[in-house]
């Protein structure tokens, strides 16, 4: 039997498997190189160069972006300087501008779609990521996340036909009669305003806020969760203090882009904040955005001085934008670092 197991002299070694499949692969490129004229080195090269191509291709776009918007702007930067941002007459038939009515029309409507989205948001990423029964996770973030592929016009559709009826009928008289002693919520309930862009909005960023915010909580480790239980804390105190804490600079990165996505909204927006340009207390009151006065007075403009003082405002709401989006990328690198998400969230 022992010489029956001994391996006979005449047959030929094994080949270690591993070794054979990468010299194939290594011939097969070889092969590949030699059909196209080209070496393996030359052809990682090409790869190599393209790739780079494709990086500087988006650099120098936004680099032309920035270009053509400063030198488009230039004469009311000669005209107005830095007080164009401060002043509040907005006349082209005079050939007077002032952008602060956009300022605080954008300013106003974005921070009031923070305080409804913010808490809604957050709620919906720890349920999905904490509580949430695991047939059901998956068909919610689903859902959520599909709020974001609405098109902005169908929003604005939307909140014509059903939000600003139920704001003028029901809502606006409401807080009217039990908040109007702060002065936020007087005039003429009409539906059309201030508040009905703040709702609007509220409702297109809660997927973005609430998909970045599962996402930063999946990536704290089980390891806490599970040290907070076993000293005895509920599950309130172990989201509260074992991962929201844990999480909340790149919570605070998901709401400063949510930020940056209704800062620039146009579309929604212009068809119910009303788009009169003034500097109003109450919420109820119409009001203009920097992406709404691009949208509507752009193709009308005829003087030199009106199309720069509008490139100006384009000019200032991509500066914006492109540094709250960068703040906000660094806020929730500063928590994922490249981590993968749980398996099990």
């Amino acid at each position: 039997m022992a010489n029956a197991a001994r391996p006979r002299p005449d047959m030929p070694a094994p080949q270690p498997v591993e070794s054979t499949k990468v010299n194939d692969v290594s011939s097969d490129g070889k092969r590949a190189a030699r059909l196209f004229g080209v070496s393996s080195e030359a052809g990682d090269q090409v790869f190599k160069f393209a790739m780079l191509l494709c990086g500087l291709a988006v650099l120098a776009t936004l680099g032309l972006i920035v270009y053509e918007l400063v030198l488009r702007s230039g004469p009311s930067w000669h005209a107005f300087g830095f007080k164009f941002f401060a002043a509040r007459d907005w006349d082209p038939v005079n050939e007077k501008f002032g952008a602060l009515p956009f300022v605080y029309g954008t300013l106003v409507s974005s921070l009031l779609a923070l305080i409804i989205a913010v808490p809604l948001s957050i709620g919906v990423a720890v349920f999905t990521t904490e509580m949430c029964p695991p047939l059901l996770r998956g068909p919610l973030s689903f859902f959520v996340e599909l709020l974001a592929a609405i098109p902005s016009v169908v929003y604005g559709l939307w909140a014509i036909f059903v939000m600003v009826p139920i704001l003028s009928n029901y809502v606006e008289p409401f807080l009217s009669r039990t908040l109007g002693w702060t002065g936020f919520f007087v005039g003429p309930p009409y539906g059309i305003s201030m508040l009905a862009a703040g709702i609007i909005l509220a409702i297109m960023i809660v997927p973005i806020i609430s998909s970045i915010a599962r996402e930063v909580l999946m990536v704290v480790p089980q390891h806490q969760r599970e040290a907070a239980l076993a000293l005895g804390a509920t599950r309130w105190e172990m989201i509260r203090v074992g991962v929201l804490r844990n999480a909340r600079a790149g919570i605070m990165g998901g709401i400063i882009l949510g930020l940056g996505r209704a800062l620039g909204e146009t579309m929604a927006v212009t068809m119910v904040i009303g788009n009169r340009p003034e500097i109003a207390k109450s919420l109820f009151a119409p009001g203009y955005t920097m992406a709404s006065v691009l949208a509507n007075e752009f193709s009308e403009a005829t003087g030199d001085l009106n199309l720069a003082a509008l490139i100006e405002i384009g000019l200032a709401l991509f500066l914006v934008t492109i540094v709250v989006n960068a703040l906000a990328r660094f806020l929730v690198w500063t928590v994922t670092r490249g981590q993968p998400s749980r398996s099990n969230a």
